[in-house]
Parts: C-alpha cells; structure tokens; sequence
C-alpha cells in the first residue's frame, strides 16, 4: 500500500502518511467544536441574567460532553500508538513526547473538573466564571497542543517511522476510528 509515500513540493510542506493525516485532519474537527466552547465560555461570562448564565451553562456543558466524545478516540490514537511508536526513537523521559503527554492530561483534567463542577448548576457569577475559566484555559492549552503536533511531532514522525510502522499506525487509527 502506498499511503504512506514521502512527498514534497517547493510550494507545501512534506506530505504525511496517510495515518498522520488522518490525526491532523481530525483536528480540523475538534478546533471548530473547542472554539464554539472557548467562544460560548466567554459570552457566559458577560450575561448578565443568573437565570440566563444558568442555562447557558448547561448548554455549554453539553456540547462540552460531546467535545470529550470526539477528543478521547482521538487521545487514544496518539497515546496509545502514535507516541508509543515515537518513544522508541526519541524516548520518553523528555523531549516532544513528554511534553505532548502532559498537555494530554492537562486539557484532561480541565475538561473533567468543568464537568465535574457542573455536576449541580449554579447560575451564580463567580461560579460561572470560574467554570468557565477551565473551559477557556483547556481551549488555550490544546490550541498550543495541537499547533506542536502539527509542526513539530507529525513531521518528525513522518521522518523517523519506518514505512511498516506507518502502516500499524493506519491500522490502528483505522480501527480506532470505527
């Protein structure tokens, strides 16, 4: 199969293989969702109705849900494969990998304390906005997490993966993405 071809032109930047992508495609997807909540969370902050903020917030954590719906396959990828695979040639102790990792759980652990703090709806200001903050702070972070993956760790892994790990790596993005 020849997914994975190594080609340039002087106009773009190399091509990935077909698995790389396909993870930088599905960012496409999830910039758009994080930036409807990044701009949602901003606008819940200046209502000025408790009732309104209220439903706002409940909206708000709903296509947040969703977001997580779409974010953790795509999580999955790249942890359990796409970094794995990366690890053996440039460890993972420092260096791109660790740092991508933890900014994985970062976004994580953001996302899920808004959801957790939105378990019981408050239509209160400070509550609002410090919820909201987590949202806004996850959508900065994975902002600078995936713009990394798309200049820095995908071309690398373009370069350092074998053609036979590039086709387990499709495998597995395939499999994961059913």
């Amino acid at each position: 199969m020849l997914g994975c071809q190594h080609m340039s032109t002087d106009h773009q930047p190399e091509e990935l293989c077909e698995a790389l992508q396909i993870l930088r495609n599905e960012h496409i997807q999830l910039n758009e969702q994080k930036l409807d909540l990044f701009e949602e969370a901003g606008g819940i902050m200046k209502e000025s109705s408790p009732e309104k903020r209220m439903e706002k917030l409940t909206g708000l954590r709903s296509k947040v849900e969703a977001f997580m719906t779409a974010l953790e396959p795509h999580s999955q990828k790249e942890e359990g494969h796409l970094f794995e695979l990366m690890a053996s040639y440039i460890g993972r102790s420092h260096g791109p990998i660790v740092v991508m990792e933890m900014e994985h759980d970062q976004a994580k652990e953001l996302i899920s304390a808004f959801l957790k703090e939105t378990e019981v709806m408050s239509g209160n200001r400070e509550f609002v906005h410090e919820t909201c903050k987590l949202i806004i702070e996850a959508y900065h972070v994975l902002t600078s997490h995936f713009m990394k993956e798309e200049q820095v760790l995908f071309p690398m892994a373009q370069n350092l993966l074998s053609e036979d790990e590039k086709e387990r790596l499709l495998e597995a993005v395939r499999e994961l993405s059913q």
